[in-house]
């Protein structure tokens, strides 16, 4: 136990590296795609991954591991759930939402 905690404390030293990042954001991929498309929580989890990767295209390898982390724990725990019959109206950018 002693060794996996030495182990843990060596890695949060270490600098996160692209391939660090491009692993996390292709599991976050993985289980998003195990939704269905329509899923809320695949919705907001491939936002977290696409920020992800507009972390890692700026450089910013940790920005990326946590925004894919918090797609992950957006399909794991679900937190945005909509009620039967409700749906998620997602205007596109050049829409203006009703008043």
């Amino acid at each position: 136990m002693l060794l996996a905690l030495a182990g843990e404390a060596l890695a949060h030293d270490v600098e996160p590296t692209q391939e660090a990042c491009d692993a996390a954001v292709a599991e976050a991929r993985t289980q998003a795609a195990a939704l269905p498309a329509e899923d809320v929580a695949r919705y907001f989890a491939e936002r977290d991954i696409q920020q992800a990767l507009v972390e890692a295209g700026n450089g910013e390898f940790d920005d990326c591991l946590e925004k894919a982390e918090r797609a992950m724990l957006e399909l794991r725990e679900r937190p945005h759930r909509l009620k039967p019959g409700e749906r998620l109206d997602i205007l596109g950018a050049h829409e203006v939402p009703p008043r």
